[in-house]
């Protein structure tokens, strides 16, 4: 087999894996829960704060999630990152370069 033939059935192969891994569509979003409510941007945003929490104990119990899967859709999505990346630290302050005094 030609180096080629062999490199683009690896990426082929490569792309096919990957994308097997795409989440599927959220036929939940803008369903409102038992409550009648959906999650807004407010609600993902204290989602995202409280992710460290909500993860632990959603390893040993099947009633606590990480994600309310009844949501607004992009706004709650968008709140739930900022308030993620707010938790575990990801302003990247720490990047920058101090200078020299």
């Amino acid at each position: 087999m030609h180096h080629r033939t062999r490199t683009i059935l690896l990426l082929a192969t490569l792309a096919l894996v990957l994308t097997a891994c795409a989440a599927g569509e959220n036929v939940s979003v803008d369903v409102p829960a038992a409550d009648g409510n959906t999650a807004g941007i407010w609600t993902g945003i204290w989602h995202g704060l409280i992710v460290p929490i909500t993860f632990i104990i959603s390893l040993f119990t099947e009633s606590v999630s990480v994600y309310d899967v009844h949501n607004t859709g992009g706004w709650y999505d968008f709140g739930f990152l900022v308030g993620a990346s707010t938790s575990l630290g990801g302003s990247g302050a720490s990047t920058r370069r101090r200078r020299k005094r």
